[in-house]
């Protein structure tokens, strides 16, 4: 049975030359970077490489990317170091953010007592820039925004600049979850004053345990993992210099072949919106996911017509992976808060959201296949005729 992988949003397969890169690092460069002998300094050196081509990528300094983990723990830091250690006492967010930045305002509101505003998205997923406004101007506390760049589910795009620039005239930070559009999108946050920022490897065809933050040296945030005095002092510990390395040679492919990759990715889309929309009567697609101007171009969102908690699973059985929506969220019982937000009650009773995620080396024969399955499984269900408007 050939396999089709349509869940490129939770992670990417590892380019061929990523791990030529990687393997031939761990073969020469086993030196840790924070020894002062050649071995160590050799490893050093591949880091601060890196760390200037992801700074030239963004149009920052060297010394405003802080290599880590994950998005994850990069948001992590962010959130939690401002509360910490710059006084904010207030964080306005919305009910769509990845969940490791939910948790992390949460975190912050029971341990810390930190006010916590949302601005409610409407049934498209937008969030709306006048209330985040009215929000800002509302009070005189210390305030981080965060708002993710593009939704890991829905797709849906912010307009990364205004909101920026919207901070900045009320004197908030402003924390942007990048991790689906970093190495995607051309980013110059010479021109965008967000403060920080986040991105994983995997979600561009780089390693599991490797992403970075950037964080704008005039916040003056400081880390939470103490100890030595590796990335500034701002994230203790031995850094992995394989997974760096990685991270550099997918960030590389993937700005020299930008205009390639997002091209087809788009193209695959497109098909993907077609091809579903005349086979499957009655489907639907959520957010701004159809969209090509207001969406990202890996991710589309579609509503089966009849309830169907297994379609993963029987999906999965037919070699096809794909997703129901975040992967942190897999295995809940419950839908995830962005389909939440953006479903009516009838959807949520009658209808079955699906994640379909792309990448450069998708094709439309697994597009195909995919269409395929889902008329199979659709063929055993009756559909229920809704009254739900398209989405």
């Amino acid at each position: 049975m050939d396999k089709v992988y349509l869940d490129n949003a939770a992670t990417t397969p590892l380019a061929e030359e990523v791990i030529d890169a990687m393997v031939g690092t761990m073969k020469m460069n086993f030196g840790n970077p924070s020894s002062t002998h050649s071995f160590g300094q050799e490893a050093k050196i591949l880091i601060e490489n890196v760390r200037r081509q992801v700074a030239d990528y963004l149009h920052v300094t060297p010394a405003e990317i802080i290599f880590t983990s994950c998005g994850t723990e990069s948001n992590n830091m962010i959130i939690k170091s401002s509360v910490e250690h710059l006084g904010v006492e207030r964080i306005i967010s919305s009910p769509l953010e990845h969940k490791c930045v939910s948790e992390s305002i949460l975190d912050m509101k029971s341990r810390k007592g930190v006010e916590v505003n949302y601005i409610r998205p409407n049934e498209k997923g937008d969030i709306d820039l006048t209330k985040l406004e009215e929000l800002l101007k509302a009070s005189d506390k210390k305030t981080l925004v965060s708002l993710m760049h593009a939704n890991n589910e829905i797709g849906n795009i912010i307009d990364l600049k205004k909101v920026a620039q919207l901070c900045k005239e009320h004197n908030a930070l402003f924390h942007s979850d990048t991790v689906q559009t970093m190495a995607h999108m051309n980013l110059d946050f010479s021109d965008i004053p967000v403060d920080f920022a986040s991105c994983s490897a995997h979600k561009f065809h780089g390693p599991k345990g490797a992403g970075f933050a950037f964080i704008r040296k005039a916040t003056g945030l400081k880390g939470i993992i103490t100890g030595g005095p590796q990335e500034r002092s701002l994230r203790a510990g031995t850094e992995n210099v394989c997974g760096i390395v990685g991270l550099g040679k997918a960030l590389e492919l993937s700005l020299n072949h930008m205009d390639e990759y997002t091209n087809h990715m788009q193209d695959i889309k497109n098909y993907a919106i077609e091809r579903l929309s005349a086979e499957i009567e009655g489907i639907k697609f959520n957010g701004r996911s159809a969209e090509q101007d207001s969406s990202l171009y890996t991710v589309l969102s579609a509503l089966l017509p009849y309830k169907n908690p297994l379609i993963g699973l029987q999906l999965d059985m037919k070699g096809i992976a794909i997703s129901q929506g975040s992967a942190c969220s897999s295995g809940a019982s419950k839908p995830s808060m962005v389909m939440m937000m953006v479903l009516s009650e009838d959807d949520m009773d009658h209808c079955t959201p699906l994640r379909i995620s792309f990448s450069h080396m998708t094709t439309k024969a697994e597009i195909d296949s995919l269409v395929n399955a889902l008329k199979e499984i659709s063929s055993d269900y009756t559909i229920e005729k809704t009254n739900v408007e398209h989405r």
